[in-house]
């Protein structure tokens, strides 16, 4: 009493979590979000289920662990890699962005999240512009790399 009321969308990945419910979770965000807009409440970035830093990375070693689970075919490997919640479980995916504390792993996943080929002189020249940078990059700034970057 006096606590609070308990997020349901918490209390349904926890049950999960713990095994009491095998419930199909993956349009729980889309849920979260309709009732966000229609009662214009806002979904806090941090929110450990549907905010937008849910799942999202910009860390090198964090990145590197995705992209090899990737590669090897293991997609429910990298959908539990530093997360305690699988992604998939609720409508959700692993985001991989690009800032001062990425590292090349960062460029090849998210290059490849767009089907373009990670060649070394595109990452190389993604990876030397996060790296001067003091934020992340946003796609625009990432595509306009792409897009200017002299092919050799």
């Amino acid at each position: 009493e006096r606590c609070g009321n308990t997020p349901m969308e918490v209390l349904l990945v926890n049950l999960r979590m713990l095994g009491w419910i095998d419930n199909d979770l993956s349009r729980l965000c889309d849920y979260c979000s309709l009732v966000s807009r229609v009662c214009g409440v806002p979904i806090a970035y941090n929110h450990p289920v549907h905010g937008a830093d849910a799942f999202r990375t910009q860390t090198g070693v964090h990145a590197s662990a995705v992209l090899k689970a990737t590669q090897m075919g293991e997609a429910w490997l990298a959908d539990r890699i530093y997360s305690s919640v699988p992604a998939g479980w609720v409508g959700r995916s692993q985001e991989i962005e690009i800032g001062p504390m990425s590292g090349a792993s960062n460029v090849i996943f998210w290059l490849r999240a767009r089907n373009l080929e990670p060649h070394s002189y595109l990452v190389e020249a993604i990876f030397e512009a996060a790296k001067t940078s003091r934020r992340r990059l946003t796609d625009a700034e990432i595509l306009g790399i792409v897009e200017a970057c002299p092919k050799p």
